[in-house]
């Protein structure tokens, strides 16, 4: 089944990603891992890794991309990605290249996830600080740049901020056009980028009433760019512990109802991670299904 296909004849089909508590830090390897065996192995659909270098909590962290090409070698079944990708932090032609491989190791499983970046210091320490503005632009340069590396022969390219010339991508992602694209963020300006561009939209706004409002304006993008159809919309729906998990089936409802057919979940206690992961497969997702 196409991953980005969410409607299966009339029935919305409702899919599951799993975010981990402490996200790419490096004390967190062997966990994630797990956690992808486990998702793997039940009906879990994906695993998405936050991606940093620098983060508040410890600047103990692994490269997110080549931790995923870790995982898939390690799993069947589950989609591999980010939640999000800080676009204007590297070389988009580069970036083009990494999660190519990432999708060709892991035989179709990749995602990207797109973001414009929101860590100064991070930037600072590992690329170039811009302001807002020059960031969302660098995202829209950037994708429509990694969508012909793609997809193309080879690609001549000048922008505003980046250039390439007689650039040659293969073997191109296995993918077709290529990777699903989630984007994230909220602005006005990455909403309407998302409503141009993604597949898959990540809304993390809890208020129903702001995350309408933001789905409408992903929406009259994509309508704006005479898009076949509109992107998909995915939502944050988590826990602080297990003794909550009876709650989650009434958050993921109150998510559909807002008309996300994609489910971003965790757990904040990192010695329930497992547990949590098991239990979600078990009595949650059936319910769903």
């Amino acid at each position: 089944m196409d991953f980005t296909k969410n409607v299966v004849g009339e029935v919305t089909v409702v899919r599951f990603l799993i975010h981990p508590p402490l996200g790419n830090l490096s004390d967190e390897l062997w966990l994630n891992l797990e956690a992808a065996k486990i998702a793997d192995s039940t009906g879990i659909d994906g695993l998405v890794l936050p991606d940093h270098y620098m983060t508040p909590q410890s600047n103990e962290t692994l490269d997110s991309w080549t931790a995923l090409a870790y995982f898939a070698a390690a799993t069947d079944r589950i989609r591999l990605g980010t939640l999000v990708t800080p676009i204007p932090l590297r070389p988009p032609q580069l970036l083009a290249k990494i999660v190519a491989t990432v999708d060709i190791l892991s035989r179709g499983r990749c995602l990207l996830g797109i973001g414009a970046g929101w860590s100064q210091k991070e930037f600072e320490g590992f690329g170039q600080w811009d302001e807002p503005k020059v960031r969302v632009e660098k995202v829209d340069e950037g994708v429509s740049l990694i969508k012909r590396l793609w997809t193309e022969p080879t690609v001549d390219f000048k922008g505003k901020y980046y250039t390439v010339k007689g650039a040659v991508l293969l073997p191109k992602p296995v993918q077709k056009p290529h990777p699903p694209l989630l984007f994230g963020g909220t602005g006005l300006r990455m909403l309407r980028l998302a409503g141009r561009h993604a597949d898959i939209c990540f809304i993390s706004e809890e208020k129903s009433e702001r995350f309408l409002i933001a789905k409408k304006e992903v929406e009259r993008a994509a309508r704006e760019q005479n898009r076949v159809s509109v992107p998909d919309f995915a939502c944050a729906v988590g826990i602080k512990s297990l003794e909550q998990i009876g709650g989650l089936h009434l958050k993921i409802e109150r998510t559909l109802d807002l008309g996300a057919s994609y489910v971003v979940t965790g757990i904040e206690a990192e010695h329930d991670y497992l547990k949590f992961i098991e239990l979600l497969a078990k009595d949650v997702i059936p319910s769903f299904r």
